[in-house]
């Protein structure tokens, strides 16, 4: 029967050196008996050694895909350094401050050395390590060649994350700005439109036709501002809550993307990007064309583009050449089309696909910088109409007073 192993925790430590100093730090071990023996190793006196339990705000940390990223990173650096597997996850758990992610890493460190191979440890963790991950890592078990493939996947996820957080940053923005502006304008009519109407009553005069509707509307946020503000809310959360769990909802909404103008134009190359950075990655780790395909369906980030590589697979599994099935399909750009086809004839496919994401990523980095700049003065202009036109329409009675008199 196997022995589980032990937990390793993080300890905090004090000590004495060889000159008498005081010192401190902070060790990971499974228990404080192998925190001291380290530290007499390294000359030093043990005194406390206590668990360090963590923070509230610690144990609410998830684990997110740029830590995923920056753990590939590192474990392609020390498998280059020659450092061995069991060892490099103890000194990669150590660097992490998120305690989900030194967990993780000291999972996958009992599995490893419990007997699993590296890739066998990253398929028991499929939230985080998903199949086109797995299999790149075991084509490098097999091929002896881990550093080199390690490096590759590393390479690979911190384009993939830099390429999903321009999209956020272009998507981000302006709806941001949208709900600033929507909470001042209710702002406005809940609370400051009443004062005026409350003068305007005096007046005795018919008000103008825009400020009548502005009051019309603010009598009316008066008296259903929370039943705006639960439909907002409720919508918010059914999107959210469809986008996870309908898949029907999720094509539809990829469809509707791509056809937005500027965003579908945004999308649409980010996913070529993805295309060719994912195949590229996959074919030059040695995966077979048909076999590489079937990952980067889901890899594209858009139903439109998976439905399109689920084709261009069946088109190849026939025969077809890449660039061909590529055309047929209808959704990829001439450039890319034509790169394939001279990466193909020339036996360098993997090296030109990635010089086609290279460029669909620097184009797709600079459509966010000129959106972003493009952004900036149609807000103000939006905002300055919305809390413009308010206060328009408050102060409109009073000027026609005053000109009547």
């Amino acid at each position: 029967m196997a022995v589980k192993a032990a937990k390793i925790s993080v300890y905090a430590w004090e000590g004495i050196d060889r000159k008498g100093t005081k010192v401190t730090g902070e060790l990971s071990a499974q228990n404080p008996a192998l925190i001291k023996a380290k530290l007499r190793k390294q000359g030093i006196s043990p005194g406390k050694v206590r668990k360090k339990n963590p923070s509230v705000f610690d144990m609410g940390k998830r684990i997110k895909a740029q830590d995923i990223a920056l753990f590939t990173r590192q474990m392609a650096t020390m498998m280059k350094a020659g450092v061995p597997l069991l060892q490099s996850f103890d000194i990669i758990g150590e660097g992490f401050d998120n305690p989900a992610m030194r967990k993780l890493v000291d999972e996958l460190k009992q599995e490893v050395a419990a007997g699993s191979s590296f890739a066998a440890a990253l398929r028991k963790k499929p939230r985080y390590f998903d199949e086109l991950y797995c299999n790149l890592v075991d084509a490098g078990e097999q091929a002896g060649a881990l550093d080199t493939l390690l490096e590759r996947v590393a390479t690979y996820k911190e384009k993939s994350e830099s390429l999903k957080a321009r999209i956020r940053k272009a998507m981000t923005y302006p709806l941001v700005v949208v709900f600033v502006a929507a909470i001042v304008t209710g702002i406005l009519l809940v609370n400051v439109v009443p004062q005026f109407e409350s003068v305007f009553k005096g007046f005795g005069a018919e008000l103008p036709a825009f400020t009548v509707m502005v009051i019309g509307l603010s009598q009316f946020m008066q008296a259903w501002w929370w039943v705006v503000l639960g439909a907002l809310v409720t919508t918010a959360f059914g999107v959210r809550h469809a986008l996870r769990t309908s898949p029907a909802f999720r094509d539809r909404m990829d469809t509707w993307l791509l056809k937005l103008p500027l965003v579908g134009t945004l999308m649409h190359k980010s996913a070529v990007a993805r295309f060719a950075r994912t195949l590229s990655t996959t074919f030059a780790a040695g995966v077979p064309l048909v076999e590489a395909l079937e990952s980067v369906a889901g890899a594209t980030g858009n139903v439109v583009f998976k439905h399109a590589v689920l084709r261009i697979r069946q088109d190849i599994s026939t025969g077809m050449q890449l660039h061909f099935a590529m055309r047929t399909c209808g959704v990829f750009p001439n450039m890319a089309i034509q790169m394939t086809a001279i990466g193909e004839e020339s036996g360098t496919l993997d090296a030109m696909l990635d010089k086609v994401a290279g460029f669909y990523e620097d184009n797709v980095d600079n459509m966010v910088d000129n959106l972003t700049s493009l952004m900036e003065p149609f807000i103000m202009v939006v905002l300055g109409v919305i809390v413009g036109g308010l206060v328009v329409a408050m102060y409109l009675p009073i000027f026609q007073l005053g000109s009547a008199i």
